[in-house]
């Protein structure tokens, strides 16, 4: 199997890709990490089990940042798929977390003492690599867990840690509530993780997006023609496959799962009735929020006052993907001045219509995802 940094070299060759001179270095990181976790771990064989010798330490795990649309994805796809061992886990970092708090839930219920050493053991297990999209601290919760269990995982258990992010470490979680007990997770990424700066000066994602609209009025098979396009330009999918598209099941809390009939490489695809017709709450959009860097939202139709429920979940849809930097692409009835111009909660619509004009705007698009 090729190495990431020849299979970069392939894409600008093809012309797939324009050289950009961080990216080919991060390729050729990838490609040095990618190697190391192919070679057998010292004490890993026969004898070393048998006596019971500490295996050697893992390989330096990996901290790829930089603005919107540098690539960091993509590279992160050239690495997981040329990784030739079964031990190796891909993972949205909003999951990861969602799952972590579950375990420690489950945990709580049916071991005394602390819970963090198990669920760190469990999630190990098998393992030798775990590569996250998106690392961003949005809240306390999260904060006050991550240096225990991300030194449990790399020192206890040798899991090496690739990630990417849209900030530097020492930018994440600022001026969170109580920051001070995530600052040695923010120590532990500078010692044990590379950091690499991906912040070449082209905007590969919007550039692909380039001469697209993000809303699309009125419903039709035109409008259904743009965002299609969109979807297939951001995930670089095959649309002579667009059949066999991705779907996912995403964690919601409560342990309830949202099906998400669209889903790859952060972008989700939804239609309005599944998202505000039906029963759904902040903690839903939130989730959702957190997890895509895009969203596309097919069917809003016009809403009046029999449809006031409808409107305030929008509401609450757009605030959530509004306060988490996520881009919008719709297909709607009609623009958003005329989408719900009688009824309950009219009023607190104006916030939405100002919001839903601001996200198809240039600086809108060219922030990064759960950027404040």
């Amino acid at each position: 199997m090729s190495g990431v940094l020849a299979r970069y070299d392939e894409l600008v060759a093809a012309g797939e890709l324009r050289p950009d001179p961080e990216q080919r270095a991060a390729a050729n990181r990838l490609e040095r990490l990618q190697r190391e976790l192919e070679s057998p771990p010292a004490g890993s064989g026969l004898l070393g089990r048998l006596f019971g010798r500490k295996p050697a330490a893992s390989p330096r795990g990996l901290y790829l940042w930089g603005g919107v649309g540098r690539g960091k994805s993509m590279l992160m796809d050239l690495f997981h798929e040329a990784l030739a061992i079964p031990e190796k886990r891909r993972v949205h970092f909003h999951a990861f977390m969602l799952e972590v708090h579950a375990r420690l839930r489950e945990a709580r219920k049916s071991e005394a003492g602390d819970p963090i050493p198990p669920v760190a053991a469990a999630l190990a297990r098998n393992l030798r690599v775990l590569a996250f999209d998106e690392m961003v601290v949005n809240n306390s919760a999260d904060a006050m867990i991550m240096s225990r269990l991300f030194t449990a995982l790399i020192d206890v258990h040798g899991v090496t840690v690739v990630t990417t992010s849209n900030r530097a470490p020492g930018e994440l979680y600022k001026d969170g509530l109580n920051r001070e007990h995530f600052l040695p997770f923010i120590a532990l990424i500078e010692r044990d993780l590379d950091v690499l700066p991906l912040n070449g000066p082209v905007d590969y994602r919007l550039e692909r997006l380039a001469g697209l609209d993000t809303w699309h009025t009125p419903l039709g098979d035109a409008a259904t023609a743009q965002v299609r396009e969109a979807f297939f330009r951001l995930t670089d999918y095959p649309p002579e496959d667009s059949a066999h598209v991705p779907s996912a099941d995403l964690d919601v809390g409560g342990g309830r799962m949202l099906h998400v009939p669209k889903s790859l490489k952060g972008v989700a695809v939804f239609s309005f009735k599944r998202l505000c017709a039906e029963a759904r709450g902040a903690s839903d959009y939130l989730a959702i929020a957190q997890t895509y860097h895009t969203v596309i939202l097919v069917g809003i139709p016009r809403m009046g006052p029999e449809n006031r429920n409808e409107a305030a979940r929008f509401v609450t849809l757009i605030d959530s993907l509004y306060e988490n930097r996520v881009k919008l692409f719709a297909t709607a009835e009609a623009d958003p001045e005329e989408l719900y111009e009688a009824g309950d909660g009219r009023f607190e619509f104006d916030r939405t219509i100002s919001r839903l004009k601001e996200m198809q705007s240039d600086d809108y698009l060219a922030a990064g995802h759960g950027e404040e």
